[in-house]
């Protein structure tokens, strides 16, 4: 039946193959979740007009060399989650329109000695990479010039060949899987102009002496830092701000499932070199082991007049130091959501000349219970406009 329609939707249905009679009339195969191990070349010869072929999640291990020859106007391949041990450039030769293409958790080590995506001229985002992906070479990436998204899982890459990622121009949004700190800097330095926003995941940073082989980000060019499922220790946070402060375009740095062992302990003064263009500070779900033994913060005051967006979300927050809340001279909006801030806590941190520009501010989700003194502790604050108090005790 769904061969009468354009939108064909066979997922899960136990195909061991692709099933026959396909035309020209299909837009959308979702063929996804199935047991399929090949495909062939007269497979999709008749679906001229396909333009999203989701197969991921099958056993694929075998594409013959024109499979997709007669989809030009495919603009969605996914071959997740499949059993490919090596990617040819020969399946994409005719995919004219590609716009999305999505290889990640196959088997393949690398991405052969060429570029398997060099007739991929209108890619706009990629994923690739597996647990068994360890080498990316030069030519690897030559034909894409410009990407939206460029997703690299990469956490057990050893071997990155110099000026592999340089050919490709701009990045709007680049996520790299990484555990190898080496490697990492080694991409880094390819990617100094490239990408706008940066966003590492699954690697630790623990030791000051790997710390020295990421001063080339002081040269990123990129906007937007995120780190995520990322280990930080007292040591090496004083060495990461010191490296974001010189990052000449950062305003927005994000946080989000990280871990931080330690306590605030940090052995040097961070606000030497403020910096100029940081704005905007997320954190999410950050965990603190022994959050009730943390610092009230004071070696970071200095980095905060300029913020104008803070969240910190979810990270057991008992009380923001008065100190911290007269530094955020600039703050428009601030997200304390999901945290621990009681009516006492909230009275010491929404103190005179505490927050004065704030316009925003999201209170939901925390343990106050005393709705008079929440109006008391908030009532100096002249500039704000939304106060989010949902789902407190009250």
């Amino acid at each position: 039946s769904c061969y009468a329609s354009q939108l064909c939707n066979c997922s899960s249905m136990g195909f061991d193959f692709i099933p026959p009679g396909l035309t020209a009339k299909i837009t959308v195969l979702n063929l996804a979740h199935n047991g399929i191990k090949r495909i062939q070349s007269q497979d999709l010869q008749q679906a001229v007009n396909l333009r999203v072929l989701l197969l991921q999640s099958n056993k694929i291990s075998s594409i013959d060399e024109d499979s997709f020859q007669s989809l030009a106007k495919l603009e969605l391949l996914d071959l997740s989650n499949n059993s490919l041990a090596h990617l040819s450039p020969l399946w994409f030769g005719h995919l004219f329109s590609l716009q999305h293409l999505h290889l990640q958790g196959n088997s393949y080590r690398d991405l052969g000695q060429s570029s398997p995506f060099s007739s991929l001229r209108n890619l706009s985002s990629l994923h690739l990479g597996n647990p068994w992906f360890s080498v990316i070479r030069q030519g690897n990436f030559e034909g894409i010039e410009h990407l939206h998204k460029l997703w690299i899982d990469g956490s057990n890459l050893s071997q990155y060949e110099q000026g592999s990622l340089k050919s490709i121009k701009e990045i709007n949004h680049m996520i790299i899987n990484i555990r190898n700190i080496k490697v990492f800097s080694e991409i880094v330095r390819d990617l100094l102009h490239s990408v706008s926003w940066l966003e590492v995941r699954r690697i630790a940073f623990s030791s000051t002496a790997e710390m020295q082989v990421l001063r080339v980000m002081s040269s990123f060019f990129a906007k937007k830092i995120s780190l995520r499922k990322t280990l930080l220790t007292d040591a090496t946070v004083p060495e990461i701000a010191s490296i974001l402060e010189d990052m000449p375009k950062l305003v927005e740095l994000e946080l989000v499932d990280c871990r931080l062992l330690g306590t605030g302990q940090w052995k040097m003064q961070i606000q030497a070199k403020q910096s100029k263009t940081l704005r905007v500070f997320t954190i999410k779900k950050l965990s603190i082991e022994e959050f009730y033994l943390f610092t009230d913060l004071q070696a970071v005051e200095g980095l905060l007049s300029l913020f104008t967006r803070v969240t910190v979300q979810n990270t057991k927050v008992f009380l923001v130091p008065c100190r911290i809340s007269q530094n955020l001279q600039s703050l428009e909006y601030l997200d304390l959501r999901a945290n621990l801030l009681g009516d006492l806590s909230l009275e010491h941190s929404a103190c005179q000349g505490g927050w004065p520009s704030l316009q925003t501010l999201n209170l939901s989700q925390n343990l106050l219970s005393d709705l008079g003194m929440t109006s008391r502790s908030l009532s100096h604050l002249g500039k704000l406009i939304v106060l989010d108090i949902s789902q407190n005790n009250f």
